[in-house]
């Protein structure tokens, strides 16, 4: 086929050749189980294809696209664990997107191992800098495959029926025919190399594009230079140097050199724009860090995972190293350790009282230590819940020295006492312990208590929360009484900034907390502190920390909405990242801007200890200004199917949810169209008010509508409503998993409009 290969050079690499050709490597589940594979690059070289040497037994394939990262030696617990009997060099893991579980591979030699680790990474490389159009090809390429079943490089009819079917499309088989004949320009009854390129084309044909390009095309041919500045000026409301932003997208979308010579823009121009990250509903400008990062700690909303170590549920699963490794490098900034006393005075990590499995801590504080800054330099925060005894608290304190060293936080900045918390900017590269700690940061600076002794703290832990949640699971957990534990003066010394304590009541938090107190609480009291004190909690969150997090009875690690507690001000809102569904939909929206850094600024009024902002009557704040938000739905392409069955295809319906304060929850529907995944039309609009646009979330969601049963989910995109790009865009759509699913996505109208202040309800 002409586009396969998209433009990568083979020739003379011998890494790419070696592949082509095939390996057989040592697939590792565990200790016990490791079986060999033989391992092949398929021609298109995006494709691996792996199958057990025994004749007979069934293939597997992976896409290279899948691929998120390729780690050298021994760098997963599997290889850790088989490291005596396999030498590092001949060690690799690839990692996935999302949340499929990684492969571990032995190959026979280093050379082996070096030629996979480097071809694998030139064709991430090359994967990355495709262009819009190569992606293009790419992508037709990969339909043309599927759909020649007797890989003879061409497709008869059948073949074509067949694949309509794969691609999501109910077409009546004389327009199919018509297409078919229509591409067929050699007339010879099947369609090869550029024919199918045309017949792709023809059956993806976007109506809905071309209406928005004749009307602002001054000859309904192309758009010159000032039909595009009309247009971005007009539809898409880009302000600044409207002329030079018009040059700058002719220069990098246009694909016709003639029409780059005249200064205008082809139809294929126009769609490769509104088809680029620059046409997408996100607005690049926030992709970066762009926002102030040298505020105190507590003004900004934080990453945070809950039970970091589980891979699965609350009660059985697996606890790994592994966990803390994903949610780091998906900017995660707070993480979870939940610590045991282990044998031979080493301390464990996992969930106490239940059947999960242990790890050991020091394995989980080199993970951290070892990614922690991969993705983002702000600091981390690393959350102890201690249930160990003097002597094993001591260990963990030579961990966290001995494993961390410089970028462990040991003691003020500046080495004086201070009056608030520190920034993101001052903390870069800085790991903490939120922990119980004897004394406060007075003390500490004072030299306060003598080496080698302990002291007892009040109990805060989740335990004791979760027993006040009337959570009488005797397998799950004991009933633990509030008592007094004891700290060990080693492991208290780690803690600076973050102090765990308990909470009394926001009136005795404002009279005798201090900046550096972190209260934590389950989400049904955080729920109950906001319902009886919106405003006060608010305010107590603009100068110190809170942690919220699951309730016990989530034993399956579902989620809550974690949007009612970042309307409070609640920095650290803990969420299972092993768990995939609108929490977690929600999370990655929100950290989606400033850089995927962990770390997302308040809104003002927020942070200003001198406003009062109470989440459920947002229309008394001063400065409030609601907005109108317009959405048209007008399109999908390519949604992916369902629903295996080969004759199931979709029938997709729209919906728009608002999350917000509570005055601004909201959610609507369009129709659904009846079988087409493929190109489905709709124009339906549909109309918000959002009464506080700067704590808002926006998320589309498509799902295939069936009238008896639930709706099965198809994809979908979070966003602050801060974040959102008005105009004509393209909403590229994600899988449950919250990774990419190229080229499915909705083509949308977008308009934010500002109210008058709305009056007050009575």
């Amino acid at each position: 086929m002409a586009f396969t290969g998209s433009g990568l050079r083979i020739e003379g690499d011998d890494n790419l050749q070696s592949m082509l050709v095939g390996t057989v490597m040592r697939k590792i589940k565990s200790r016990t189980w490791k079986k060999q594979r033989y391992f092949k690059l398929q021609d298109d070289f995006t494709t691996i294809w792996y199958k057990s040497k025994k004749a007979g037994n069934a293939h597997s394939t992976f896409s290279v696209s899948d691929v998120e990262a390729i780690r050298e030696g021994h760098q997963s617990e599997v290889l850790l664990s088989i490291a005596d009997d396999f030498p590092a060099e001949r060690c690799f893991t690839l990692v996935f997107r999302g949340r499929r579980a990684n492969l571990d591979l032995v190959a026979e030699s280093e050379e082996e191992a070096r030629s996979w680790i480097h071809g694998m990474k030139k064709l991430m490389e090359n994967l990355e800098n495709m262009g819009e159009r190569e992606k293009l090809d790419q992508w037709i390429g990969d339909w043309f495959k599927k759909a020649d079943k007797n890989n003879d490089g061409r497709m008869n009819f059948k073949e074509v029926r067949d694949l309509l079917k794969m691609m999501n499309v109910d077409m009546n088989e004389h327009h199919a025919h018509r297409l078919f004949t229509m591409a067929d320009k050699s007339q010879s009854g099947t369609l090869e190399d550029d024919e199918f390129v045309l017949f792709y084309k023809m059956l993806t044909q976007r109506e809905d594009v071309l209406r928005v390009f004749q009307e602002f095309s001054s000859d309904g041919q192309k758009l010159s230079q000032s039909d595009l500045e009309d247009f971005l000026r007009e539809e898409q409301l880009e302000g600044g140097d409207v002329r030079q932003r018009a040059e700058q997208l002719i220069r990098r979308y246009e694909p016709s050199d003639t029409a780059k010579l005249l200064d205008a823009m082809t139809f294929d121009g126009f769609l490769m724009y509104l088809g680029s990250s620059e046409g997408s509903i996100f607005n690049p400008q926030r992709r970066p860090v762009f926002q102030d990062m040298s505020q105190p700690l507590c003004h900004y909303f934080i990453s945070s995972s809950h039970n970091t170590y589980l891979m699965e549920d609350q009660l059985r699963g697996q606890s790994s190293v592994e966990g803390y490794i994903r949610a780091l490098t998906r900017g995660c900034r707070c993480v979870e350790v939940d610590c045991w006393d282990g044998a031979n005075g080493e301390p464990i990590v996992y969930h106490g009282h239940t059947f999960t499995s242990k790890i050991l801590f020091k394995d989980v504080v080199s993970a951290v230590g070892n990614y922690a800054f991969k993705v983002s330099e702000y600091p981390v925060i690393l959350s102890i819940e201690n249930h160990c005894n003097v002597e094993q608290q001591r260990v963990m304190a030579q961990h966290l020295n001995l494993i961390l060293g410089d970028k462990l936080l040991k003691s003020t900045l500046e080495g004086r006492a201070p009056v608030r918390l520190p920034s993101p900017e001052e903390l870069k590269g800085k790991i903490l312990v939120k922990a119980k700690k004897m004394g406060g940061l007075e003390e500490g600076l004072n030299g306060g208590v003598e080496d080698g002794l302990s002291g007892e703290v009040s109990d805060d832990d989740e335990g004791a929360d979760m027993d006040e949640d009337n959570l009488h699971r005797e397998s799950v957990r004991r009933r633990v009484k509030k008592s007094k534990q004891r700290v060990s003066k080693e492991l208290s010394d780690c803690v600076v900034y973050c102090k765990s304590v308990h909470f009394s009541s926001f009136k005795h938090a404002r009279i005798h907390s201090k900046f550096y107190e972190v209260a934590s609480f389950t989400e049904n009291k955080a729920r109950k502190h906001l319902r009886e004190a919106g405003a006060d909690f608010v305010h107590h969150n603009s100068r110190q920390l809170t942690r919220v997090y699951p309730t016990g009875f989530r034993t399956d690690s579902s989620n809550f909405n974690p949007q009612e507690m970042w309307n409070a001000g609640c920095q650290i809102v803990a969420l299972n990242f092993q768990t995939a569904g609108e929490g977690m939909d929600l999370n990655d929206g929100l950290f989606r801007q400033n850089g995927c850094s962990g770390y997302v600024l308040k809104p003002s009024f927020m942070t200003d200890s001198e406003k009062r902002f109470d989440p459920e009557t947002p229309q008394r704040r001063d400065g409030h200004r609601p907005v109108a938000l317009t959405v048209q739905v007008i399109s999908g392409q390519q949604l992916p199917k369902v629903n295996i069955k080969e004759d199931s295809i979709v029938d997709p319906q729209v919906r728009v949810e608002i999350h917000g304060v509570p005055l601004d929850q909201a959610k609507q529907e369009t129709r659904y169209i009846e079988n087409n995944g493929f190109n489905p039309v709709w124009y339906d609009t549909l109309r918000f008010t959002v009464h506080t646009p700067e704590l808002a979330m926006v998320r589309f969601v498509v799902e295939d509508y069936d009238k008896t049963s639930k709706n099965d989910f198809v994809g979908q995109y979070t966003l602050p409503l801060s974040c959102v790009q008005q105009g004509y865009r393209h909403i590229h759509l994600l899988s449950r998993d919250g990774t990419s699913i190229p080229p499915s996505s909705l083509f949308v109208h977008i308009r934010i409009t500002e109210l008058e202040k709305l009056p007050e309800h009575p």
